[in-house]
């Protein structure tokens, strides 16, 4: 009996509103009872209450492609072997639900572009058309990568992934002209139902949905490439034909008791896996496709990368905390010359001079060897420094990264395991510590730092065109609008105010940190500003990082918070509480699904709470239950920005006025999916506190 008290707890959660997380807590990857899957599914797939869309069909088949929509409809159920009776059956829901999904959608359907067998699968549940179509739509949407087609940028995602992991293998395909769409289309554009029997289809997709990551078909796909490795490399001397027809059959041979081992594997890689790359690739892969120049730019850059990219804040972040055994832990590699080196560089840097590659080939072997070394030493003592996945950095001008790619590129032909690339290299870093890198990075000199030369020729432009525009001046400085702001009580300042928070731009053109009209952000470099009184959290280098939020034990912060009115502090709570019954509450007014971010790069599965007063910050905690981290008064928020590369990575501030500026006391971060409306809902009700203030 108590082995079973889960599915009692699982049938409760369903009659109670559950969502997604309560699912994963309860059912902690085991098989579904096959009377609850529908209801689960629906659940993880977010439909449950969604409205009947077919009834909106006008069952009117006419599309130009009709005829070959029907009979692909008709082909592929005669296959599942069905009666008569049943596959008349089933052979008209399926064409209803497809031709209904190209006129609602404006889509065409073309012959195996993978609709079909993602749709078949869910018949098995026996649901009526409606919630049919809901869940296929949803599947669609969610876990389907935008632009699975051939030679699509979800390939050369998943080709940096394998090189990332296992690159001699990657080689291979790449010798004998294997692209990853050759063999693997149909795995993504049907999450496997293509290839495997409904049977694996339907315990897969029960631990995919409970999981809730649209990245994990890729590191599906990368499993089983990795098990069939012995086989695949022995067929080195076979036919490009042979081997791709390996390929391609190879989740074939998945049974049903594989699948548990199969999926546990995929989260055991996704957590070997720099976080960059889904963050990097997330907006690329699952957002909202257009054909505007910059999607293009982005698009071009996944298609011509040499190596899995590393965001800045990742690797500072790792660099600087101590980290579990299983996590990604960098070894950081400097390939600038020496000069840029000398310069000013990261404390944690192993410096791999570029140009000896080709000036002194002898020196630069040596150095390597020097290298290696210095790492396998460097994970011997556990250090901060040292770790088994090797992330190279060059200037960030292309004037010397081009060796830097060169440098790369060794590493890779010679099978190295884990190797990255920092994005933006170290003009990336020193922007990302803005005013206090000369506190977190070693030997730092203005006068011969490169980056600092060109922020000082950009500044001079600057002042001179400023000195040349219209005779009276306006600043485009946030702390200057937000303190003015602060100290007027006025409607019309108010209602500058909001404008600051969520459209700086509106006057001017809009300053570096600041969100763009749209509610999109145009956000670079924002946090440059921080006093250092705002330096709480632990410490890089015995110094506070510029991005700086609060152990999640700690109440107390710096001398600065302390002496902070106590409306701007609001220290962790040791409360808990039931999810579904916190969310019942009148007092909340929006809530957003998120995830906290701490210094270290961890990340908290976490609900951001929008009250009359207060935001408050839940912290799942599992079986239902999640604790309140912070209840922070609403008038205490003074700043809200972005990454400019992690747009969806959103930064509260917390303080008061401090004479002409503002004096921060506190900082929290987080990820959230749904960032413009999240910090819109904000701003608005900051207003409306301020107003009852009056």
């Amino acid at each position: 009996m108590e082995e079973n008290m889960w599915i009692i707890e699982l049938e409760s959660a369903l009659l109670d509103d559950c969502n997604v997380n309560d699912i994963y807590t309860i059912c902690q990857g085991k098989p579904l009872p096959e009377a609850l899957r529908p209801d689960v599914w629906q659940v993880c797939l977010d439909v449950r209450h969604k409205s009947d869309q077919m009834s909106l069909f006008n069952e009117i088949y006419d599309l130009p492609f009709q005829s070959q929509l029907r009979e692909d409809c008709k082909r592929y159920v005669e296959r599942m072997g069905n009666d008569e009776e049943d596959q008349v059956s089933v052979v008209s829901d399926l064409e209803s639900i497809m031709t209904f999904y190209c006129k609602n959608r404006n889509l065409q359907y073309e012959p195996d572009n993978g609709w079909i067998e993602l749709l078949l699968p869910l018949f098995a549940l026996k649901l009526n058309r409606s919630d049919t179509f809901n869940l296929f739509e949803s599947i669609r949407d969610t876990y389907i990568p935008k632009g699975c087609k051939p030679k699509g940028n979800v390939f050369h995602v998943f080709r940096l992934l394998l090189l990332y992991h296992d690159p001699e293998l990657c080689t291979l395909l790449d010798t004998k002209k294997i692209t990853p769409d050759l063999y693997s289309l149909t795995w993504f554009q049907s999450l496997f139902a293509s290839c495997s029997s409904l049977s694996v289809i339907i315990a897969m997709w029960d631990l995919y949905f409970q999981n809730a990551d649209p990245f994990m078909v890729f590191f599906l796909a990368l499993i089983i490439l990795i098990n069939g490795r012995e086989q695949i490399m022995s067929m080195k001397n076979s036919s490009k034909e042979d081997i791709i027809k390996f390929l391609s059959n190879m989740p074939c041979a998945l049974e049903v008791d594989d699948v548990p081992d199969f999926c546990s594997l995929s989260q055991y890689y996704a957590l070997k896996t720099p976080t960059s790359f889904k963050t990097d690739y997330l907006k690329a892969l699952y957002g909202k496709q257009n054909d505007s120049p910059r999607s293009q730019e982005e698009s071009n850059k996944v298609s011509q990368a040499l190596c899995l990219p590393v965001s800045v804040y990742e690797l500072v972040e790792n660099s600087a905390m101590e980290l579990p055994v299983d996590a990604v832990r960098f070894f950081l590699v400097d390939c600038r010359p020496a000069e840029q080196y000398n310069a000013g560089h990261l404390s944690t840097a192993f410096h791999l001079d570029c140009n000896l590659m080709l000036q002194e080939p002898v020196a630069f072997a040596t150095a390597v060897q020097g290298l290696l070394t210095a790492q396998k030493q460097a994970i011997e003592v556990n250090s901060n420094a040292g770790g088994e996945h090797l992330c190279f950095m060059g200037s960030g001008r292309v004037e010397e990264d081009q060796y830097t790619h060169m440098v790369v590129a060794s590493f890779l032909q010679k099978n190295t395991h884990y190797v990255s690339l920092l994005t933006g290299g170290y003009a990336s870093i020193h922007d990302y510590f803005g005013d206090h890198m000369a506190d977190c990075l070693e030997d730092h000199s203005a006068g011969k730092c490169l980056v600092c030369q060109q922020h000082n020729i950009k500044q001079s432009k600057a002042s001179a065109a400023q000195r040349s525009a219209a005779t009276t001046p306006s600043s485009t400085d946030l702390f200057s609008k937000f303190s003015a702001a602060m100290k007027s009580k006025s409607a019309e300042v108010k209602g500058k105010l909001l404008d600051i928070i969520v459209n700086p731009s509106s006057n001017n053109a809009a300053p570096s940190g600041a969100m763009a009209p749209n509610g999109s952000q145009c956000l670079a470099n924002q946090e440059r500003h921080v006093s250092a009184k705002e330096r709480n959290g632990k410490r890089y280098r015995n110094v506070a990082p510029v991005f700086s939020i609060d152990d999640e034990n700690e109440d107390n912060f710096d001398g600065a918070a302390q002496d902070a009115p106590t409306a701007a502090v609001g220290g962790a709570s040791n409360e808990i509480v039931n999810l579904t019954q916190y969310f019942k509450t009148a007092e909340i007014i929006k809530a957003f699904k998120c995830q906290e971010v701490h210094i270290n790069g961890y990340m908290y599965d976490s609900h951001l709470i929008i009250t009359p007063t207060h935001l408050v910050v839940l912290r799942e905690l599992g079986r239902g239950q999640a604790q309140i981290m912070v209840r922070r008064p609403l008038a205490s928020i003074v700043k809200i920005t972005a990454k400019k590369r992690h747009r969806d990575l959103i930064t509260f501030k917390y303080g008061f006025p401090d004479g002409d500026g503002l004096l921060i006391t506190d900082m929290d971060r987080f990820l959230i999916p749904n960032a413009t409306e999240a910090t819109a809902q904000v701003s608005k009700h900051i207003m409306k506190v301020l107003d009852s203030a009056k």
